[in-house]
């Protein structure tokens, strides 16, 4: 039995061997256009939804839904989200288009039925590996939620933040 341990510990420190000169001599693709393995995939959408699962916060949204905080929503989202997420035109920016991975354009890949929670949660702490940072040290809490409450709701605007939103540029350069 002894040598069966042996036998799975001697494997295991194999494996972390092979690991590291895997990464180390550039094996391992670390190009932003390159395709991800199926590993990499599994592993990366298994964490996140793991994580938010367990961290994202439970309860309603603390901010109010109103006009107001609608509007400082879609204000918060054209400074800081529609370079990557897109703005009301459904156009992927430049920066999108290269950007792994991919960013979701909002204004057609919405995020209406994900809980706000989850969104608050993305957008205070990021997403590791992709180009999603973290806004905890450049926006307030209520502006994180304010931002949340805009995209739980954007399929559902009142008219003046229906307008507000279709003034948010495109993000898309023309092409030269």
């Amino acid at each position: 039995m002894k040598n069966f341990f042996v036998g799975i510990a001697a494997a295991g420190v194999a494996a972390l061997i092979g690991a590291y000169f895997f990464v180390i001599f550039g094996l391992m693709p670390a190009n932003a256009d390159a395709n991800p393995s199926a590993l990499e995939r599994w592993a990366a959408h298994k964490s996140l939804h793991a994580t938010i699962a367990r961290q994202a916060p439970k309860g309603p949204n603390p901010v109010a839904l109103s006009d107001e905080n609608m509007t400082a929503g879609v204000k918060l989202y054209a400074a800081n989200c529609a370079v990557c997420h897109g703005a009301a035109d459904h156009e992927a920016s430049n920066v999108a288009l290269g950007l792994y991975q991919k960013p979701p354009q909002l204004a057609k890949d919405d995020v209406t039925d994900d809980p706000e929670g989850a969104t608050y949660w993305k957008v205070y702490h990021g997403i590791r590996m992709t180009g999603m940072p973290s806004f905890a040290k450049t926006l307030s809490e209520t502006q994180i939620w304010q931002l949340a409450l805009f995209l739980k709701h954007m399929k559902e605007l009142s008219p003046a933040v229906q307008k507000a939103w279709q003034a948010v540029p495109s993000q898309k350069t023309p092409a030269a």
